[in-house]
């Protein structure tokens, strides 16, 4: 399955990510990454593509899939720790990725999704897709 990270969706209220698929006209056509169902999501649902998504730091705001990079790096392509686990062994794991995260504004709840979907691209082998430009291809002197 080609992915792009474009093509990559958070939706507020439902778990996981989604991969779009089309407009419809009462809303989105997505389809999981987690069970591959296709879902339409409604005009009015919260939809953000995780390319737009970026994390507080002490001085600016970093994109979300360079914070993904990050943990990669980190877990050397492994999955990272399980998101269900205590809330301090969670803030301190992403103290070790990102340690300049702004700790008033990056809730505990947000680290869990980040890490849920790092584990889920993990799984899916579509960490790749964090080195895609915004047009969907990878820089020029990359292979």
């Amino acid at each position: 399955m080609e992915v792009k990270l474009k093509e990559l969706l958070a939706i507020s209220g439902y778990s996981g990510l989604f991969r779009f698929i089309s407009q419809g006209r009462q809303g989105v056509i997505v389809e999981s990454l987690t069970d591959g169902k296709r879902t339409l999501i409604p005009a009015s649902a919260r939809v953000s593509a995780i390319a737009d998504i970026a994390v507080f730091t002490q001085t600016e705001e970093i994109p979300l899939k360079d914070v993904l990079k990050k943990i990669e790096v980190l877990e050397n392509g492994g999955p990272a720790i399980n998101n269900k686990s205590a809330d301090k062994e969670i803030r301190s794991y992403f103290e070790k990725v990102l340690p300049e995260f702004d700790r008033d504004r990056v809730y505990t709840s947000d680290i869990k999704k980040i890490i849920g979907w790092y584990n889920l691209l993990q799984s899916k082998e579509l960490l790749e897709v964090l080195n895609q430009t915004d047009e969907g291809v990878k820089p020029e002197g990359e292979k």
